[in-house]
């Protein structure tokens, strides 16, 4: 009982601080929606295909319809919808890779059997040119054959029998059209033909999971968890100020009660500030942390532990507030910048991705991340969290041994 009433005195000292409970909960949450908003384009998935400006001046017309709706499904271009007069300007500054221009009367044209053509904005000695010219030679191909198929067959029934005008002939080579197109579609579904398109990855999974809360919400919650051993670490520094502790020493209360009251309550006050930011995440950002609770819940305590650890480790060895406070600092943004709390370790390079995993913040973001990014079990959490427990042990360990060794306590 003497552990838990020196934990819950500390708690207590703790939260009659107004600006304890800023840094406990309002400025982890700013951080949390702050940084989010600066990751929020890199978890958005990125489009990889080429962007072809379309300028359609023929918008009513048949074949300029079915080439609209061929190139939306493409999996190498996308169609970004312009009007003629941008397309220098916008080829230039590389908005698109080029654009495809359907004159005016195209389609009426082409069905009439006079001169049609399409033209394409692009440098040809560029690859992206080289490209776009090679992904627009199938669909371009299927219509125009399509469309000579058609006319064949026309011209094969007025031999036979006449139309009787030529509404009825442009009908004939309208609906002729339709079905060799679709015979056309329904070939290269089959995989009978070689589609150029198939050959080009599809596009990548978004990122973040699609959303960039998922790194800065554990990032934020590992970064401020970190800093309250500064917090914690006071009330040790605060007690050997007033001679608290040295008279606590002096009854009967052990050595070892004390560190433990001391350790259990930083490891409560850590324990509470991630329970609220896991919570505000789940319910207000999206982020989730109960797609595997029990591994979200081994995780913290792993974390807490080794904090509480090492906050008591920071309290016994610093001489006033202000080592304390440059220590708390020192670890946070040590810990943070290289356990990928601020941006994914993934993404860092090898070596810094290394480097990173020798702090114990790596390994809890891992343990979040887990969960959050990689849609992965309680399984995963398991090998992060034994190793924040043996940090904890190692600081713990340190603490106690710091503690029996101080001449003046």
């Amino acid at each position: 009982m003497r552990i838990l009433d020196l934990a819950l005195n500390d708690l207590s000292q703790l939260f009659r601080d107004i600006k304890i409970l800023i840094f406990f909960v309002a400025m982890p949450i700013a951080f949390t929606f702050f940084m989010g908003f600066a990751l929020r384009g890199t978890a958005e998935p990125q489009d990889p295909r080429l962007a072809l400006g379309w300028a359609n001046q023929d918008p009513e017309g048949l074949i300029s319809q079915q080439l609209y709706e061929m190139l939306s499904d493409s999996q190498v271009i996308r169609l970004v919808k312009l009007d003629a007069s941008e397309t220098d300007k916008q080829v230039r500054s590389g908005d698109v890779a080029g654009v495809l221009i359907v004159p005016e009367k195209y389609s009426a044209n082409a069905l009439a059997g006079q001169p049609a053509q399409l033209t394409l904005v692009a440098d040809p000695l560029t690859t992206t040119g080289q490209s776009l010219q090679q992904v627009l030679r199938t669909p371009i191909t299927q219509l125009l054959s399509s469309l000579k198929i058609a006319q064949i067959d026309a011209e094969l029934i007025a031999t036979q029998e006449p139309f009787a005008s030529d509404a009825e002939r442009q009908a004939e080579i309208e609906a002729t059209f339709q079905t060799a197109l679709q015979a056309w579609t329904e070939a290269s579904a089959s995989g009978s033909l070689l589609v150029v398109e198939k050959a080009v990855t599809e596009v990548p999974d978004a990122p973040l999971g699609g959303n960039a809360y998922n790194q800065t919400s554990p990032g934020i919650l590992v970064q401020f968890v970190i800093f309250q051993m500064f917090t914690s670490a006071l009330i040790l520094i605060q007690e050997r100020k007033t001679r608290c502790l040295q008279r606590l020493i002096t009854t009967n209360m052990r050595p070892s009660h004390l560190i433990a009251g001391h350790w259990l309550a930083m490891f409560a006050m850590a324990f509470l500030q991630t329970a609220i930011l896991v919570i505000f995440g789940q319910l207000m950002l999206k982020v989730n942390y109960l797609g595997s609770p029990l591994g979200t819940l081994l995780v913290a305590i792993g974390l807490c532990m080794w904090v509480a650890s090492m906050g008591l480790l920071i309290g016994v060895v610093s001489k006033g507030e202000e080592q304390a406070i440059l220590f708390s600092l020192v670890a946070m943004f040590v810990f943070t910048s290289l356990g990928g709390a601020w941006f994914p370790l993934e993404g860092a390079g090898k070596l810094f991705y290394t480097v990173g995993h020798l702090t114990p913040a790596a390994w809890a973001m891992d343990g979040f991340q887990n969960i959050l990014v990689r849609g992965l079990g309680l399984s995963s959490t398991i090998q992060p969290t034994l190793i924040l427990l043996g940090y904890a042990f190692v600081f713990f360990v340190l603490a106690v041994w710091r503690f029996r060794r101080r001449t003046d306590v």
